[in-house]
């Protein structure tokens, strides 16, 4: 059976390197190091990884450019942001970008394992912390600009019970089986759960879902 291979993406060495310590204890392959999101881009161009561990502030590219590059280039990679609630702008900013998870940088080494195997599952991960904290954030932003709509009325019964899900963390294969229904008829839902909200994905549909709840 083949290892998943992970690139990790940090500008400090203490960060790579001990996250590659953790990571092939756990029997992962560690595809490559790099300091930078123009350097995990290049190295994605000549070789494959399955998950990117990605730092947010870097020199050169930081990790939302990073984000979205590798996402519209390299569709199938799973993306994970690891942040600190000091880069509140650039955790809105990613939003929109669709990486697949997001995670603090102090979280535990257990904690990191397990999301991986989330994001290889399918499954969106957003710490309930960051989750949070931004959705209040956005709440303020709303109220500053005066946008009090809440469009979450405008889901049918269905479509509400399933932002509520994806807001947990389940990916489709998830859900079908929690509703009962398939998987092509959630990613119908989405698609119009998406339509309603004026929403480009997943993870903006589970941040909007706590903004609004």
């Amino acid at each position: 059976m083949e290892k998943t291979r992970i690139l990790i993406v940090d500008d400090n060495k203490d960060v790579l390197y001990g996250l590659k310590i953790i990571l092939e204890l756990e029997n992962f392959e560690v595809a490559g190091l790099c300091t930078n999101a123009k350097e995990a881009i290049e190295f994605l161009e000549k070789r494959h990884a399955d998950v990117v561990l990605m730092d947010i502030r870097m020199p050169v590219m930081d990790g939302i450019e990073g984000t979205f590059n590798i996402k519209v280039r390299f569709p199938s990679v799973r993306v994970i942001i690891l942040t600190t609630f000091c880069e509140e702008d650039y955790i809105k900013k990613s939003l929109s970008f669709g990486a697949d998870g997001y995670i603090l940088k102090s979280s535990d080494a257990q904690h990191i394992i397990d999301t991986i195997h989330a994001v290889l599952d399918g499954k969106v991960v957003i710490d309930k912390e960051i989750a949070l904290f931004v959705a209040n954030s956005l709440k303020k932003d709303f109220q500053n600009n005066n946008i009090n709509e809440n469009k979450l009325k405008n889901l049918s019964e269905r479509e509400l019970e399933i932002a509520r899900l994806i807001a947990q963390g389940y990916s489709n294969k998830d859900i079908s089986k929690i509703l009962f229904i398939s998987e092509g008829t959630v990613r119908n839902y989405i698609s119009s759960i998406l339509e309603k909200l004026e929403l480009k994905n997943r993870t903006q549909i589970a941040v909007y879902y706590l903004s609004n709840m």
